[in-house]
């Protein structure tokens, strides 16, 4: 009963903190997390690769790393990427962003997406 209460209250967090969900990660495990992102991203700049570099991610918007070839879904989603933003995309990208290319179905695990974020708010500071 005790780990559902956590769950559920580590649940409640994230879905209520928004801005604050990077720092509710481990960095350390969002790292491992993010080795599968890895394949299609990079935190550094100007690197592309399937995807684009994820480098400034935070404050930047949607569709508009100069040189990569988005999506016509993602260049009109107009999404200002942030904490919040961040994590409903990256629980589901097909449904946060119909018609998007990118084929990773997602991190349906709330704490694997705050160890993720908490990794990113780090790792893609300009």
């Amino acid at each position: 009963m005790k780990h559902v209460s956590r769950v559920m209250m580590f649940a409640m967090a994230v879905a209520t903190t928004g801005p604050a969900l990077a720092q509710a990660g481990d960095a350390t495990k969002g790292k491992a997390v993010f080795a599968r992102c890895a394949v299609c991203h990079s935190v550094d700049p100007g690197v592309k690769k399937l995807g684009p570099s994820l480098s400034g991610v935070f404050g930047r918007t949607s569709g508009t790393v100069p040189g990569f070839t988005y999506s016509p879904a993602m260049q009109k989603a107009k999404i200002r990427w942030d904490a919040k933003s961040l994590d409903g995309f990256l629980a589901k990208p097909s449904a946060a962003v119909p018609g998007n290319r990118m084929v990773f179905a997602g991190l349906p695990n709330p704490a694997d997406r705050a160890n993720l974020l908490a990794y990113l708010a780090g790792a893609t500071k300009k």
